[in-house]
C-alpha cells in the first residue's frame, strides 16, 4: 500500500498542470489513452523491479533540473555523409536549420502536422507499439511520452532511401525539457538508414517506433553526447516483420543519468534483430543504464544484443537484457553479451540477463562479465615502447571493436571509432 500510494503521489504531482497537445480526433484519443495508461501504472520508483538499478527520480519530478551548456569544440558527427537534416532545438523544430523535408523513397513530415490531419497513416502507430510494449513490462514514462510528446517525425519508407536521415538534437537552455516521439513506418521491401546525434535539452524524453514491414531492412545509428549534466530517457519499440532487419547501435558519452530502453517484437519468420550499444563515462555522477527486451514470436529469427561500457573514476553502468523466446519460436537463435572494462577499483557496473524460453529447438545463450585491462597484454604492448596512456586506450577500443561490428556501414562505424579515441585521449591526459 506504501508503494502504491507513493507511485500514485509521484504521478499526480508530475501530471499536475500538465494539458494534452490539441489535435485531430485520433491523436487526441491516442494521447487520451497514454495518459490513463500512465495514471493506471504509475510513474516509476526505485522500488520497481526494473529500476532498482537506476533512480527514475529526476525523470518523474515535475520540473527538469538545470543542465549547464556544454562547449563541444569538435565538429558535428555524420558532417560528411550526405543526409538529409532536421533540427531540434531544445526540443523545437527549427526549420530554417533544416534541410527539405523530402528524399527519394521517403515521405516525411512533422508530428505535429501529422496530428493535426484527420486521416494520416501514423494513426494505425502513433502509440500502438508502445502500448504493446508495456506488457509483461511497465514502462510508464513511455506512455507519459505517448501522452504529452510535443514534436518528432514522422517517416514512411516507400522504396530504398537515397539518403540517410539524420535528426540533430541541440541544447541551448539550460532548463529545457523536451518531448520528442518519432514514427516509422517501413514499407515491405523498403529500406533506410536513421541517425541521431546530440544531447536535446536538461532534460530529455524520446520514443521511436518503428514498424518493419515484410522484407524490409531498418537501419539505426545514434551518439547521445556530450553535456556533462543532461538527463534522458529514451524509448524504441519495433514490430519487426518476415524476412525483415532491424539494426541500431547507439553510443553514449557523458550525462548524469541515461536509461535507454528497447522493446523488439519479431513477428515474421526469418526475421533478424540486432540491437547494440557503447558507452564510455567518467566521474561518480555518470551513470548509464541499457534495458532490453526482445520477444520472439516467429520461426527460425535471430537476435543480437552486444553492449559495452568503459568505466572510471566511480562511473556506473547498468544492463538489463531480456529474451523471451514464445512457444512455437522453432529455430530461434538469440545472443546476448553485455561487458565492462573498470578502468579503477571505484566504478562498478551492475546487470541482469535473462533468457525466458517455451520452445525446444533455440540456441540461446546470455554472458555477462567486469574486469580490468588485461595485464599481460599492456605488458606486451608497454615492452614494445607503447606508452601506458596510448597502450590503455588501444586496448580499450580492442574491447569496444566487438559492439561497433554491429553498424553496417564501415565509414559511419570509424567515424564512431575516431569519436572514440578522441575521448580516450582526453580522459587519459
Amino acid at each position: 500500500m506504501a508503494l502504491a500510494k507513493l507511485k500514485a503521489d509521484t504521478t499526480e504531482a508530475r501530471l499536475e498542470g500538465v494539458t494534452l497537445p490539441g489535435a485531430a480526433a485520433w491523436s487526441n484519443a491516442a494521447r487520451a489513452d497514454a495518459l490513463a495508461r500512465v495514471r493506471q501504472m504509475g510513474l516509476p520508483t526505485r522500488r520497481d523491479e526494473y529500476w532498482k538499478y537506476t533512480d527514475p527520480t529526476s525523470l518523474t519530478v515535475p520540473t527538469a533540473p538545470e543542465a549547464a551548456l556544454f562547449d563541444n569544440d569538435e565538429g558535428p558527427l555524420f558532417d560528411a555523409v550526405d543526409r538529409i537534416r532536421i533540427v531540434f532545438v531544445d526540443g523545437v523544430f527549427d526549420p530554417d536549420a533544416s534541410d527539405d523535408l523530402s528524399g527519394e523513397g521517403l515521405e516525411i513530415s512533422r508530428l505535429a502536422d501529422a496530428m493535426a490531419t484527420d486521416i494520416h497513416w501514423a494513426k494505425d502507430l502513433y502509440g500502438v507499439l508502445e502500448a504493446r510494449g508495456q506488457n509483461p513490462v511497465d514502462r510508464a514514462l513511455a506512455a507519459l511520452n505517448t501522452a504529452t510528446a510535443t514534436d518528432g517525425v514522422v517517416i514512411r519508407v516507400t522504396g530504398k532511401a537515397s539518403k540517410p536521415v539524420n535528426l540533430i538534437y541541440l541544447h541551448r537552455d539550460v532548463a529545457s525539457d523536451a518531448v520528442l516521439h518519432n514514427v516509422i513506418k517501413v514499407e515491405a521491401g523498403a529500406e533506410m538508414t536513421l541517425l541521431e546525434t546530440g544531447p536535446a535539452a536538461a532534460r530529455f524524453s524520446k520514443l521511436l517506433e518503428v514498424d518493419v514491414a515484410d522484407g524490409g531492412r531498418f537501419h539505426h545509428v545514434r551518439a547521445q553526447g556530450r553535456d556533462h549534466e543532461r538527463r534522458a530517457v529514451t524509448h524504441g519499440f519495433a514490430r519487426i516483420g518476415e524476412e525483415s532487419t532491424f539494426k541500431s547501435f547507439t553510443l553514449t558519452f557523458n550525462g548524469v543519468l541515461t536509461r535507454n530502453e528497447c522493446v523488439l517484437e519479431i513477428v515474421g519468420d526469418n526475421a533478424t534483430a540486432h540491437v547494440a550499444g557503447v558507452c564510455v563515462g567518467d566521474g561518480t555522477d555518470f551513470h548509464h543504464d541499457d534495458t532490453v527486451f526482445i520477444t520472439h514470436d516467429a520461426v527460425n529469427c535471430e537476435s543480437r544484443q552486444v553492449f559495452k561500457k568503459v568505466l572510471r573514476n566511480g562511473a556506473t553502468g547498468v544492463f538489463q537484457g531480456k529474451i523471451l523466446v514464445k512457444e512455437g519460436a522453432q529455430k530461434t537463435d538469440g545472443y546476448q553479451i553485455s561487458q565492462s572494462l573498470l578502468l579503477d577499483d571505484d566504478s562498478q557496473f551492475l546487470a541482469k540477463p535473462e533468457l525466458e524460453i517455451y520452445a525446444d529447438d533455440v540456441a540461446c545463450s546470455h554472458g555477462s562479465t567486469s574486469g580490468a585491462i588485461d595485464e599481460d597484454a599492456l605488458f606486451y604492448l608497454r615492452s614494445r615502447g607503447v606508452p601506458e596512456k596510448a597502450a590503455t586506450s588501444l586496448l580499450t577500443l580492442a574491447f569496444l571493436a566487438e559492439a561497433l561490428e554491429e553498424i553496417e556501414d564501415e565509414g559511419l562505424a570509424e567515424e564512431l571509432r575516431d569519436r572514440l579515441e578522441s575521448w580516450l585521449q582526453r580522459h587519459s591526459s
